[in-house]
């Protein structure tokens, strides 16, 4: 009886021992299936390397950007599934991941991952177009060189009494940039052209990307011997530093045309008619002050970023600009012209060269005149006339500067306007007067924007 109990007790040991090998061999290979998916194992890892989830991603140090540029051509849904980022490169088409059982939490979690990438790239539609603190900074650097020269611009030939060289009567300046050849050969040809006592210059800057434009140094002096008519500056030609070629070209004024009687400064994509300009003056007098053009008052900075003209508060505080007159074309007497020189270098550079020009006029006391001759917001259809086409010459006759025409439409105004058989009735004489920006709290008055329409404006 005691045999018997002694091997009951020896088979239950054994069964008791098997037991435990059993239990600790289940939990080894336990243990060796969470190494195995936590991917210490090679094949593992490259398993996770082709599955398109973000954890993976993440291993694969993919920034967001990235995602998003992937994530954009393709619909995210939980139930589709997603390509890996090495198949939207391929030209050859792939084929479609097996299917594989997913939860509806993990779907869910994961497009959570993935939609908010669409946006982490994006632009940001509030950043300024320009970088005004770097300005600020540079805005005192204001004495730049002159590159190409034309001395003799100013000297009348021929003499009156006493043998005195003949004063200049009209200096003709167009801005310009150095790409720009066709506009200002076709100012040369139409209403730029050079007469007895009238001379034009074209005044431009450094190109800002020298190498959309190879040569441009040797181009512009074959041009300047050529034609005799360009002044070039070593500043960068850019929108902001128009101001810069304002005070240049008043300086030179000072010191190569000190006797100049009209000056007459504007674009090169607009239509000018020189004989209205000049049937104007007759009377006036150089040695007074004198500024006549399409001025503008009561303008407000814009404060919109996306806008070509966006000044913020820091740079300019005040709630409204000076007088000032549109960019597209205006006259003065040589005598203004000297006083401004002086005025300018008083008054701190400010972006906009047209304004900057409004304040040195405020400096100096001189109240600019408009005259409606002088469109350079373009023209309004009246609405009595709906039949007038949009070149009909008889619009245009008793203008002085029409501005936005682009390089063939002033070709075709230049030679409708001198065809000897052009027969206009019911010739009205432009009158002149002060406009001004309507006075009113609504935002759109505010947010007015200054930039260049077209030849036409819609007629309220």
């Amino acid at each position: 009886m005691m045999m018997l109990r002694r091997r009951a007790c020896y088979i239950k040991g054994d069964v008791m021992c098997t037991m435990l090998l059993l239990l600790l061999f289940s939990l080894l290979l336990y243990v060796r299936q969470v190494l195995l998916s936590s991917g210490w194992d090679k094949p593992a890892w490259r398993l996770g390397i082709l599955r398109p989830t973000s954890s993976s991603r993440t291993l694969l140090g993919t920034n967001r950007v990235r995602v998003a540029q992937e994530s954009q051509p393709y619909a995210v849904s939980p139930s589709a599934p997603q390509l890996p980022p090495c198949q939207h490169k391929s030209k050859r088409p792939q084929p479609k991941p097996k299917a594989q059982s997913k939860s509806k939490g993990k779907s869910k979690s994961r497009q959570k991952k993935v939609t908010p990438t669409k946006t982490a790239g994006a632009p940001l539609p509030t950043l300024p177009l320009f970088d005004f603190a770097g300005y600020l900074r540079e805005k005192d650097n204001r004495n730049f060189h002159l590159l190409i020269d034309q001395p003799k611009k100013c000297q009348v030939g021929g003499s009156e009494r006493g043998g005195e060289s003949r004063e200049l009567y009209m200096l003709i300046a167009v801005k310009s940039v150095a790409a720009d050849f066709d506009k200002r050969q076709v100012v040369r040809r139409t209403w730029g052209k050079e007469g007895r006592s009238i001379r034009t210059v074209f005044l431009l800057g450094v190109p800002r990307n020298v190498t959309a434009l190879p040569l441009w140094d040797q181009l512009l002096t074959y041009e300047s011997q050529t034609f005799e008519d360009i002044l070039l500056w070593d500043f960068e030609d850019t929108f902001f530093n128009l101001t810069l070629k304002e005070t240049h070209f008043l300086e030179w004024i000072n010191h190569t045309c000190p006797s100049v009687r009209f000056i007459f400064k504007g674009d090169a994509d607009v239509y000018v008619n020189v004989e209205n300009i000049l049937e104007m003056l007759q009377g006036a007098k150089s040695d007074e002050d004198l500024f006549i053009g399409d001025i503008i008052v009561n303008a407000r900075p814009i404060r919109r970023r996306t806008s070509k003209y966006y000044v913020p508060e820091f740079v300019y505080g005040n709630a409204l600009y000076p007088s000032y007159a549109g960019g597209g074309g205006f006259v003065m007497s040589g005598y203004t012209a000297r006083r401004l020189s002086a005025s300018c270098q008083q008054v701190e550079l400010f972006p906009i060269d047209d304004v900057f020009l409004g304040m040195c006029l405020q400096l100096i006391g001189i109240k600019p005149s408009r005259h409606q001759g002088f469109r350079t917001f373009g023209i309004p259809r009246p609405s009595a006339a709906p039949h007038l086409q949009t070149f009909d010459p008889c619009f245009y006759r008793d203008l002085m500067v029409v501005h936005s025409l682009s390089v063939p439409q002033i070709w075709l105004m230049w030679n409708l306007l001198h065809d000897p058989t052009l027969k206009c009735h019911n010739r009205t004489r432009p009158t002149s007067g002060t406009f001004r920006w309507r006075t009113g709290d609504s935002r759109g008055e505010e947010e007015t924007d200054y930039d260049e329409k077209g030849v036409f404006v819609t007629h309220d």
